[in-house]
């Protein structure tokens, strides 16, 4: 059985506004990989601030499921900025209309950003592999009135931010008069192979804050902590619900969502 685990995280973004605690997401997540998942250095490749470029997450993301056969097990997790732009691939359902986006150090909306359909389209596997992938990032947020958003909330706390980024004017003018639907990343398919952790659901965003002083993602941050207080005995389902009642408890409006068919639903996170 071969591991493999992509984890990008960005604080100190080229152009766009800055976030705080993407990158202790990356490593406090590559120890739990390494203490629980068995993972050794090798087989973990980082990406963060500056080196977190479009051209080296795509890159990455080859080396992540190049060759991968039945029994292998596949982590990718991108903590950061998540937006979404008009959808331009025709072939697309119409209902659609926007492509979610994942942002890269070197964001602009020019077409420097990771979109839903390349992730799709480049993240396919056999059979047999396991691939566990966690999007701490915003799917959807702010926007306009016609665009029919919800407004972005970071729970009224001023060491709080979310981590969506906002179009700018021009981009968000394309979709004026558009009947917009919203969707999750890799919303078009369900495969079997897949365990697919998003930090919030498609209406709201996911908090970037500061726990005993230290800034992470909320919710990277409580999926870890309760990784280490279940000792690696705690199935997906039950990881999920741990995590949403820690959130509540602690005023986060963001609602995680875990997408997974019923074997790997009930089995342990980063593992076959």
């Amino acid at each position: 059985m071969a591991k493999r685990a992509l984890l990008v995280g960005i604080n100190a973004y080229r152009s766009v506004t800055a976030l705080r605690g993407c990158v202790n997401d990356t490593t406090n997540l590559r120890l739990i990989l390494k203490e629980q998942a068995g993972f050794n250095n090798d087989e973990i490749r980082m990406l963060v601030d500056a080196r977190a470029t479009k051209a080296n997450i795509e890159d990455r993301l080859g080396w992540l499921v190049d060759g991968a056969k039945p029994g292998d097990l596949l982590v990718l997790h991108f903590s950061g900025h998540g937006s979404q732009v008009r959808d331009r691939d025709e072939e697309d359902e119409l209902a659609d209309q926007l492509d979610e986006i994942l942002c890269p150090w070197d964001m602009d909306w020019d077409g420097t950003y990771i979109t839903d359909d390349y992730l799709t389209e480049h993240l396919r596997v056999p059979e047999g592999v396991v691939l566990e992938v966690i999007l701490d990032c915003c799917n959807s947020g702010d926007g306009t009135s016609e665009l029919g958003f919800s407004q972005p909330d970071a729970g009224g706390h001023p060491e709080r931010q979310p981590r969506f980024l906002q179009p700018p004017v021009d981009i968000v003018a394309r979709h004026q008069g558009d009947e917009l639907g919203r969707r999750q990343l890799f919303s078009r398919r369900e495969p079997s192979h897949m365990a697919l952790w998003s930090a919030c659901a498609s209406f709201q965003t996911a908090a970037d804050a500061r726990f005993d002083g230290i800034f992470n993602g909320a919710f990277s941050f409580l999926l870890c902590k309760h990784l280490r207080e279940a000792r690696d005995r705690c199935s997906r389902a039950e990881l999920l619900k741990r995590v949403r009642a820690s959130l509540d408890a602690q005023g986060y409006s963001q609602i995680p969502e875990l997408a997974a068919p019923q074997a790997l639903a009930s089995s342990r996170a980063f593992h076959l």
